[in-house]
């Protein structure tokens, strides 16, 4: 009598299960840094709104689109250490959260 580990043909039961290992392997790799990265997001712009008034910041911003760049540069430059900190922060964890949700579709899709 031949089970079906000596045929190649994966049992209901076995494909389940390495359907599930599979899903909980990526959701592992995902869940450990976007969470990380959507905490460390927020947390930075709270800070940020603690440190500055956003609103009058958006207020001053130029109208047109040729200063805006210089215009929060300077913004940027003229705050002190611990804005220019979260700024970064945030920066950084937008990135990272950005790059692990490409990560994650694509491996999904496969």
């Amino acid at each position: 009598m031949m089970n079906n580990t000596m045929t190649n043909e994966p049992s209901n039961i076995e494909r389940i299960v390495m359907q599930r290992v599979h899903l909980i392997r990526m959701l592992k790799l995902v869940i450990s840094t976007a969470i990380f990265a959507a905490l460390s997001f927020v947390a930075a712009l709270w800070g940020i709104g603690r440190e500055v008034w956003v609103a009058r910041v958006l207020e001053n911003a130029p109208v047109g689109p040729e200063h805006i760049l210089a215009f929060y540069l300077a913004a940027f430059m003229h705050t002190r250490l611990i804005v220019q900190a979260l700024v970064i922060l945030t920066l950084l964890s937008f990135l990272f959260l950005a790059r692990e949700t490409v990560r994650f579709f694509l491996v999904s899709r496969a």
